[in-house]
C-alpha cells in the first residue's frame, strides 16, 4: 500500500469588482459558493484605487481569496505606475496582480497612439516590474482586444508565460469556448458574465481552475 500526494485542481467561482463593498456583502458572496474576489487596485486614469485597501481587508475578513487588477494608463511609464500601486496597497493583502489589457477611455491613457511593438514592450515592462516586487503577474484580455492593441491575435508572445484571464460573456462557467491567442493555448480563468448584481453588489462573474495549496492524498494498493 502506497500513499501518494499530488496537487488538488478544482473548479472555483469568483467575482471581480471596481467598487468598495462591506464585509457583510463579501460574506454573502462567499455563502453563494464563490471563493475569490479580484478588486481593482489601479484605475484607468493612472492612479491607485483609494478604495482597494479597505475592500481587500473586507474580503479577506469574509474568508475570500483576494487578488487585484491593474488598469494601466499607456501614457505613463510602467515602472511609475507599479511603484505607485505597491506604495498604496500592502502586498500582504493580495496574491496575483492581473494586468487589464483592453481599450482605455481615460484622457492620455489610450493604447491607440502607440505602435503594436511598443504596446507589447509596455505590457512586458509591467509584468517585469510586478515580479521584481515579489508578486505574480497575470494578464486579463480578450482575443479581440489582443488583436486590436497588438495588431494580431498571434502577436506579443513575450508575456504568454503568465497566466491568462480571458473575457467572453457567454454565461458559461467553463473553458469550452476558448480560442488560443497571444501565445496561450490554455487559460487560467474566464470572465463569463459582466455587469451583473450579486448580494446587492455590482460584479463580474468568473470561473477558474485553481490548484489547492494543500495536496490531495490517495491510497494506491498494488497486488503482487
Amino acid at each position: 500500500m502506497v500513499l501518494i500526494s499530488f496537487p488538488c485542481v478544482q473548479a472555483s467561482l469568483g467575482v471581480d469588482v471596481s467598487q468598495l463593498f462591506s464585509e457583510s456583502t463579501y460574506h454573502c458572496i462567499k455563502s453563494g459558493g464563490h471563493s475569490f474576489v479580484i478588486i481593482r487596485g489601479f484605475c484607468s486614469y493612472g492612479a491607485p484605487d483609494h478604495n482597494a485597501v479597505q475592500g481587500l481587508k473586507n474580503a479577506k475578513a469574509a474568508g475570500l481569496n483576494t487578488d487585484i487588477y491593474m488598469f494601466p494608463c499607456r501614457g505613463k511609464s510602467a515602472k511609475t505606475q507599479v511603484d505607485e500601486m505597491f506604495s498604496a496597497i500592502d502586498k500582504s493583502l493580495y496574491g496575483t496582480v492581473w494586468i487589464d489589457v483592453e481599450t482605455n477611455p481615460s484622457s492620455g491613457c489610450s493604447w491607440s497612439g502607440h505602435d503594436a511593438a511598443s504596446n507589447c514592450q509596455f505590457v512586458t515592462d509591467l509584468v517585469n516590474e510586478i515580479k521584481a516586487k515579489g508578486k505574480s503577474a497575470g494578464i486579463y484580455a480578450s482575443k479581440y482586444m489582443w488583436q486590436s492593441i497588438f495588431g494580431s491575435a498571434t502577436a506579443c508572445h513575450a508575456v504568454a508565460s503568465q497566466p491568462l484571464w480571458y473575457a467572453h460573456y457567454d454565461g458559461s462557467a467553463s473553458f469550452s469556448d476558448f480560442s488560443a491567442f497571444g501565445g496561450w493555448t490554455k487559460p487560467h480563468m474566464k470572465q463569463y458574465q459582466g455587469d451583473t448584481t450579486l448580494c446587492g453588489a455590482g460584479v463580474d462573474k468568473n470561473f477558474a481552475w485553481l490548484i489547492d495549496l494543500i495536496s490531495c492524498e490517495t491510497i494506491v494498493r498494488f497486488s503482487f
